[in-house]
C-alpha cells in the first residue's frame, strides 16, 4: 500500500515537473517573440544576450514560432528574424479595425477638405491591400473605390508605397505573384515595379500618373503608415481622375498625403 502511494506521488512530482518545463518553455517563446518585435530585424547570438536564454534554446523558440506563422527570417544572409504580418495584422485587429478608422476618420476627412479629391485609407494584408475607410470628393467625376475592396500590392500605387518599406526579399516574393484576375488590364512589369518602388523609396510617396495600371485614367498620390517599429502596415491614397491631375500641384498635394500617413501613424502608436 505504501509502495503504491510513492508511486503515486512520484507520478504526481513527474506530471508537475513536466508542467513547470511546458511553462518555463512557453515563457521562453514569449519572450523571444517579443524581443523579436521590439528589435527586428535580430539574430540568435543578440536575442540569446537579450533574453539571458541560451543560444540553443532561442532557437528552438524560433523555429516554433516560424512555423506558427508568427515570425520569419527578413534576412537570410546574416540569419535575423522579424515579425509577419499575421502578428502585425492581429495587433491591428486587436484594437478592432473601428478603432483604427476613428482614429484615423478626422485626419483623411480633413485631407479630402484640403484637396477636394478622394482619400482611402488601406491595411496591408499579406499580398493585398484592403480598403477599410473613405472620405469622397464632392467632385460629380471622382474616384470610388467600395469599402473592403480588395487589390493585390503591385495593382495600386498605397502598394506601391507599402512595398517601398519592405526588404528586398520581401519585394521579390511579392512581385512573384501572377495577376490572372488581372490580366485584361494594362499593369506595369515587374521590372518597372521594381523602378517604381527604387523611385517612391527615394522620394517618400507612390505616384501613379500613367496608363499602365489596373484602373487606367486615374492619378494618386500614396504615403505610407508606419506601426510603432516603423514597419509599413497601411497606407493613404489621394485620387483623382487623370483629367484633373496637375503636375505643378503634385509636391503640394505629396506633401499633404504624407503628413496626413505621418499622422495616422503617431496615433495609432499612441493607442
Amino acid at each position: 500500500m505504501r509502495r503504491e502511494e510513492g508511486d503515486k506521488d512520484a507520478s504526481g512530482q513527474d506530471k508537475r515537473s513536466a508542467g513547470v518545463r511546458s511553462m518555463n518553455s512557453v515563457l521562453s517563446t514569449l519572450r523571444v517573440f517579443e524581443e523579436v518585435a521590439l528589435r527586428q530585424p535580430i539574430g540568435v547570438s543578440e536575442l540569446s544576450r537579450a533574453t539571458h536564454i541560451p543560444k540553443s534554446s532561442v532557437q528552438r523558440c524560433l523555429v516554433t514560432l516560424q512555423q506558427a506563422g508568427w515570425l520569419r527570417v527578413v534576412d537570410p544572409k546574416h540569419a535575423r528574424w522579424g515579425v509577419t504580418m499575421k502578428a502585425l495584422a492581429l495587433g491591428l485587429r486587436g484594437a478592432g479595425e473601428q478603432d483604427l478608422r476613428e482614429v484615423a476618420g478626422p485626419v483623411i476627412k480633413r485631407l479630402g477638405a484640403e484637396t477636394d479629391e478622394t482619400v482611402h485609407l488601406g491595411l496591408r494584408d499579406g499580398e493585398d491591400y484592403v480598403v477599410v475607410a473613405r472620405e469622397d470628393s464632392t467632385h460629380v467625376v471622382r474616384v470610388f473605390l467600395d469599402i473592403g475592396t480588395r487589390l493585390p500590392l503591385q495593382a495600386t500605387s498605397a502598394g506601391v508605397a507599402i512595398m517601398a518599406r519592405l526588404e528586398p526579399a520581401e519585394v521579390d516574393q511579392l512581385l512573384r505573384r501572377e495577376l490572372q484576375e488581372f490580366a485584361e488590364f494594362p499593369m506595369p512589369d515587374s521590372d518597372e515595379l521594381r523602378r517604381e518602388i527604387a523611385r517612391t523609396a527615394e522620394r517618400g510617396y507612390a505616384l501613379n500618373i500613367s496608363s499602365s495600371w489596373y484602373r487606367p485614367h486615374v492619378s494618386s498620390i500614396a504615403a505610407v503608415v508606419t506601426n510603432p517599429v516603423g514597419q509599413p502596415i497601411a497606407a493613404v491614397t489621394l485620387s483623382m481622375p487623370e483629367i484633373r491631375y496637375d503636375s505643378a500641384r503634385e509636391k503640394d498635394l505629396a506633401r499633404a498625403v504624407i503628413a496626413a500617413a505621418d499622422e495616422i501613424s503617431r496615433l495609432i502608436s499612441s493607442v
